[in-house]
């Protein structure tokens, strides 16, 4: 992470870096709350819970981080967060503090300049600000001048509002954007790799959703990995230790094989979706074998 700077956790800034020639800012659209067993599956509380400390509902502290890469050409947005549409009882659940524009101001980042947007998948906390409420109702482009992408697969499945993950997705979020032509939807396939500009790729890392796209960034000879939900946070490291939100957890253990098989011997830089205090570092494999943050 050179040069790399760590605010302070309060900061809607959450961190900065350069990878080759390209510049690296993580914004922040505020924290939220989920279940902390939710978040670990089948792995037992005492266990979880020496890294992410559980409040009196056992619920854990997530962050919600958006990638913000400008390569000099393009200004690209990874993730848009949870977004303003919430319902006021979903938002009483979640308490989360709709932050992005603030941040985006923060970081003397205007919406405008964004130009290409892409959605690892569509569950609500990652595409909600990819589109606004307005406070007459009407739902429109929060970046105006971004191409958006999203997984065609993930439009289908979110239409299909099965009773697993219904609530997973809300579709003013993407649906908008599909109908208006500014929103292009890809058929990547597992394993494939869909460049989207210079330097940004996508890649299908299947498990926790059927497509669920990891972002990947080059340049000069290095690499940043957004990995989404497959690794949402530092905590979730090791192999097996996959979320109950995950749709398919087996699938996940292996994809994780395959990502760090890459991502260790060449030094990714893995950015985080959900850690809030530790968005990005590089992951090594400890003495006892199990991937750890250098």
């Amino acid at each position: 992470m050179h040069p790399a700077e760590r605010p302070d956790t309060s900061n809607p800034v959450r961190a900065r870096t350069t990878l080759g020639e390209f510049e690296l800012t993580i914004l922040s659209d505020g924290t939220y709350f989920l279940d902390g067993g939710a978040m670990f599956g089948v792995v037992p509380k005492p266990l979880w819970e020496k890294r992410a400390p559980a409040d009196e509902e056992n619920r854990i502290l997530l962050g919600l981080n958006t990638v913000i890469v400008r390569t000099g050409k393009h200004t690209v947005a990874i993730e848009t967060g949870i977004g303003n549409k919430l319902s006021d009882k979903l938002r009483s659940i979640y308490e989360n503090k709709e932050q992005l524009p603030h941040a985006f101001k923060a970081a003397g980042i205007r919406p405008e300049e964004v130009d290409i947007v892409i959605n690892s998948h569509l569950h609500f906390d990652h595409c909600g600000w990819n589109t606004t409420l307005t406070p007459d109702g009407l739902v429109v482009p929060t970046f105006p001048n971004a191409r958006y992408f999203a997984h065609r697969g993930e439009i289908e499945h979110g239409h299909l509002q099965l009773e697993r993950d219904a609530i997973s997705y809300n579709s003013a979020n993407y649906d908008p954007l599909v109908e208006s032509g500014q929103m292009t939807l890809l058929d990547t396939q597992p394993g494939e790799v869909a460049e989207i500009v210079p330097g940004i790729s996508v890649e299908c890392y299947p498990g926790h959703t059927a497509q669920l796209l990891a972002v990947n960034i080059d340049s000069a000879g290095q690499r940043a990995c957004y990995i989404s939900d497959l690794i949402p946070t530092s905590a979730h490291l090791d192999i097996t230790w996959v979320m109950g939100y995950d749709l398919y957890p087996l699938t996940c253990i292996e994809q994780r094989k395959r990502f760090y098989s890459r991502a260790i011997p060449q030094q990714w830089l893995v950015l985080f979706t959900h850690d809030h205090h530790t968005p990005m570092g590089r992951v090594q494999w400890s003495a006892k074998g199990k991937p750890v943050l250098l």
